[in-house]
């Protein structure tokens, strides 16, 4: 549970209708196992204890004796286990039957909730039996204590809707409990509970399956995790139920805010993934359109405790997060963010009445993607490529391969291709300041990155045009610009496009382009990262920028999730090593972390004052909106924490 991981599941055991003790005996077996598997919190079907397929058999005191005894000894056999549970079974209270979820912890039971919506059409007919939570009050669905009576050997249990269960070890963990139908009405209980600060919602349920259902029930809890900002973990009935008119198939789900986790259908057993509960409150704090948590003490019906331990992960973390994980959606992805950020430039474009469009064209990737994007906004406009001013500034460090490539890639684009070497005009800037061509440090450096800049910006002016920035979100969040070189533009239309996902749409736009273009784009794609600042070595680039400053695969991993979620250092490597699973050693990843925060922090002032942008994914650092941060702003306690790692 530590780093805000808590290990949930959602389980079917094997049943048999109306036989409480063979069921008692299955929950039993599901539960122990869980908890073997670390498992903390643990979802069970609804009416599992009887078997939901009952019928007029719920009206027998015989049944709902059975079922009593049954959790009676459930929560004998389990008072040992380290793990809350939610399980169904019916409840008979003030001549009134509810369809209940227990929820027990260490042999007690912390409250009974009923369900709030009872469905009577189709194949459900459950008001025949049930009542809604509402008969508990005629004023209110939830009222604000229910009844406290004697049940399974327990003196007082309090049976009630819409409270929470708060965990005393964990703070951020509440947990919220609705029963199928409730997910599926207009306003499920689930809302409420999120609102009064769940940020787990547990669903017992017992959908029949019929063609189709699936996909429908799996977008309810997805979206439902989503909306909430929640953890949701659906546990459905399903082998033993009886099959006279419907079939269940055990759909079980584990979803966290939007993305499913972990699924498994036809088959009984459990489904196991965690929760990042920590993860859910950041967004919370994060997302001012959310209510606060409406916390009353009317508002817990119980709480427990659980032992704090480190949670082995089995959840998917992709190392490359900025990047779809499923190949069919890869393409659409690409396609969407070239339109995104392409539509940002047509309106800039239009509104500006620019003739031309100047690009700086290096041979490497961020300028490639600039002028692929720069392309389709002139699709878009039905204006003439020849309006784009493709130019190559070739100086100390500049290779033919990389020249040569920007040529092909401007004649293959349609674009105006223009070569002004600016060798001679640093050579002279040299001169006037005093630097040594010998010296090559900072200054050798970036004057030539200032010069190409300058150029830039000059022929915009000839032309009346726009100089479009290239590049990329990785380099901003490291620094890894000139100030007012590279740095700036009149429109930067890679500025939330980190390096892995650069790399990623000239790949595609390679593939689908094909022909000569795809050809060359390849050749851009193997040439090594670099700002070709310093004297070729044999022909060849000798200034690899992630010999540098790391591996950008690293920085992109390390930039998602300490700024778009805010994790703490220590979380951010934990997830490293999970997500690279040993190709880089520990020692490598918190060299390159600490790389990151000393550059995130003390190269904030560049990106105080950034052109403008299309922002495409969820993680930018335009100053104008998602990333405000003092320039002056220090660094200590970040690497306070990753000193106190090695």
């Amino acid at each position: 549970m530590r780093d805000g991981f808590v290990k949930v599941a959602a389980g079917t055991p094997r049943i048999r209708v109306a036989d409480c003790d063979f069921n008692a005996g299955q929950i039993i077996s599901l539960m122990k196992e869980a908890a073997a598997q670390g498992v903390k919190v643990l979802a069970l079907p609804e009416l599992c204890v009887t078997g939901y397929t009952c019928g007029d058999l719920f009206l027998q005191p015989t049944l709902l004796d059975g079922a009593e005894r049954a959790l009676a000894a459930i929560l004998d056999e389990t008072r040992k286990l380290d793990l809350l549970t939610a399980l169904g079974l019916p409840v008979r209270c003030e001549n009134k039957l509810y369809n209940c979820a227990a929820v027990i912890q260490k042999g007690f039971i912390l409250g009974l909730v009923p369900k709030a919506n009872i469905p009577n059409y189709g194949e459900f007919y459950e008001a025949r039996w049930f009542s809604p939570a509402s008969a508990l009050s005629a004023s209110d669905v939830y009222p604000s204590a229910g009844p406290v009576f004697p049940f399974a050997g327990q003196d007082a249990v309090e049976l009630s809707g819409g409270k929470l269960f708060r965990c005393r070890s964990m703070p951020e963990l509440a947990v919220g409990v609705e029963i199928c139908e409730d997910l599926w009405v207009s306003q499920p209980p689930s809302v409420r509970l999120a609102e009064k600060g769940a940020v787990l919602i547990l669903n017992l349920s017992a959908s029949d399956e019929v063609a189709g259902k699936a996909d429908y029930r799996r977008a309810l809890v997805s979206g439902q995790s989503g909306r909430l900002v929640c953890g949701y973990v659906y546990a459905d009935a399903g082998e033993g139920e009886s099959s006279t008119d419907l079939v269940f198939s055990g759909h079980n789900m584990i979803a966290e805010n939007g993305t499913m986790l972990a699924e498994k259908r036809f088959a009984a057993g459990l489904t196991v993934s965690e929760i990042d509960v920590k993860k859910l409150a950041y967004e919370r704090r994060r997302m001012s359109s959310l209510p606060s948590a409406q916390r009353t003490a009317s508002s817990v019906l119980g709480c427990f405790d659980l032992e704090l331990e480190d949670t082995p992960l089995t959840r998917p973390v992709s190392p490359t997060p900025f990047i779809p994980e499923d190949a069919g959606d890869r393409g659409a992805r690409c396609e969407e963010i070239l339109t995104i950020a392409a539509l940002g430039l047509k309106k800039r474009l239009e509104h500006t009445n620019a003739s031309c469009a100047v690009v700086g064209l290096s041979g490497g990737l961020d300028s490639t993607l600039a002028i692929l994007i720069t392309a389709k906004a002139f699709d878009m406009l039905g204006r003439d490529r020849n309006g784009i001013l493709a130019v190559t500034m070739p100086c100390f460090g500049t290779t033919r391969r990389t020249r040569s490539n920007a040529e092909i890639l401007a004649r293959e684009l349609g674009a105006d291709f223009r070569e002004v070497n600016i060798g001679r005009a640093v050579e002279q800037h040299f001169a006037d300041i005093g630097q040594s061509m010998e010296n090559h440090d900072v200054a050798f450096e970036n004057a030539q990155a200032r010069e190409r800049t300058q150029v830039l910006m000059d022929l915009a002016n000839q032309r009346g045009g726009l100089v479009i920035g290239t590049g990329d979100l990785s380099e901003l969040a490291l620094g890894w610009a000139t100030y007012n070189g590279d740095h700036m533009s009149m429109y930067a239309v890679n500025a939330s496009i980190p390096k892995t996902l650069v790399r990623h749409l000239a790949a595609w736009e390679a593939e689908r382009l094909g022909g000569a273009i795809g050809e060359v784009l390849r050749d851009i794609l193997d040439t090594p990262v670099s700002p070709e600042l310093l004297p070729p070595k044999d022909g060849e680039i000798a200034q690899k920028t992630e010999d540098l400053v790391g591996p950008y695969e690293l920085h992109d991993f390390y930039l998602y999730y300490a700024v778009r979620w805010g994790f703490p250092p220590r979380k951010v490597l934990r997830l490293a090593q999970y997500a690279f699973g040993g190709r880089y050693d520990r020692e490598t990843l918190l060299k390159w972390l600490k790389n990151f925060y000393r550059r995130f922090f003390s190269q904030q002032f560049k990106r105080s004052c950034l052109p403008d942008g299309p922002k495409v994914g969820s993680v930018a650092l335009s100053p104008r909106g998602d990333w405000r941060m003092p320039s002056d702003a220090a660094a200590k306690l970040w690497l306070d924490e990753l000193e106190g790692l090695n």
